[in-house]
């Protein structure tokens, strides 16, 4: 048996602790360790790797309320997983990414977000691919935002496929906007947190802010813009390429996508799916790939991803057997 102690004495441990002790329950259960305090010092008690992964994700949370961070779940589940892998988690949510609307800044809340945003930074062309609720099309937006109101790019542009996800809209009613907008709500949502309602529409009846359907880039030049080409994974090969001919000088695109939620009629290919064979070790494009570990909604959701994964690995590991079998 193993111990380790904290000093706690000017912690606030309500916080830390959460409601009914849940953090802290949270850590013992997924830790295997038992958690205690008394004059000043959190114990912490256990197998020894248990007890060196604890003694980690507990500092790393106590930095975090330190820098006034919010302690959640999904932030304690996060870093616990990154504690066992023995990572160092203590500089998220230094760099701020963008400040919305309503004043609150918006900064990475995992390794993976971090990397991405920094790749961003340092490439032309960068490629976000991952499962949904990683934070992929919301940061590529706020990269965007800040580069606009830093003047770095005119205008920013948001683009998806319009391609339905096992739903028939051609029955809605209205013009053809009003047909296209359903597609595009994620996108239009982003922005007015971003940008509050008000300013978004000023900038977008000024043509400085625009979000439209894939098919309207084709035959245009995107000079001195900020390009987001989200949903990828449901662009054709063809599409894609289009897309990524649109590019001019001064101009930056995020293109981010989910291989796994392909909603492509009649087993057309992908254009994402072929394009990271395409472009990979080309200077100036990058790919950043995330995992259920980067996902920041509901913790639920991490594990959704994680069964889906792992029944889609055991019914490729089973065609082959099928084959044979027919032989």
């Amino acid at each position: 048996m193993e111990e380790r102690n904290i000093d706690v004495s000017t912690v606030d441990l309500g916080q830390l602790y959460g409601s009914f002790d849940q953090n802290i329950r949270l850590i013992e259960t997924e830790m295997d360790v038992v958690i205690s305090s008394r004059d000043g010092k959190l114990k912490i008690a256990g197998e020894a790797q248990n007890v060196e992964d604890a003694y980690r994700a507990v500092s790393n949370l106590i930095a975090m309320q330190d820098k006034g961070e919010q302690i959640d779940e999904q932030r304690i589940r996060y870093t616990i997983s990154m504690a066992q892998d023995g990572l160092d988690v203590q500089s998220l949510g230094q760099d701020c990414v963008c400040v919305n609307a309503k004043g609150r800044p918006i900064k990475s809340k995992t390794m993976g977000q971090k990397a991405y945003v920094k790749s961003i930074r340092d490439n032309v062309i960068v490629f976000g691919v991952g499962p949904a609720g990683t934070g992929k099309t919301y940061l590529a937006v706020a990269m965007a935002v800040n580069a606009f109101r830093n003047k770095e790019v005119s205008r920013i542009i948001i683009t998806r496929p319009a391609v339905e996800a096992g739903e028939n809209l051609g029955f809605l009613p209205g013009d053809l906007q009003m047909k296209v907008d359903p597609y595009l709500r994620p996108l239009h949502d982003a922005m007015y947190d971003m940008l509050g309602v008000e300013n978004y529409n000023k900038y977008v009846e000024k043509g400085m802010i625009e979000v439209a359907p894939l098919a309207y880039m084709r035959g245009r030049t995107l000079d001195n813009s900020y390009i987001i080409l989200d949903e990828a994974q449901n662009t054709t090969p063809e599409q894609m390429k289009m897309f990524l001919t649109r590019i001019g000088f001064g101009s930056k695109a995020i293109i981010t996508g989910d291989i796994t939620q392909i909603d492509l009629p009649g087993g057309k290919k992908s254009g994402l799916k072929e394009v990271i064979k395409i472009l990979r070790n080309i200077e100036g494009i990058d790919f950043c790939y995330f995992d259920e570990k980067d996902v920041v909604r509901h913790p639920l959701v991490q594990k959704i991803i994680k069964a889906y994964e792992k029944y889609d690995n055991s019914v490729r590991a089973k065609k082959p057997e099928r084959r044979r079998s027919g032989e």
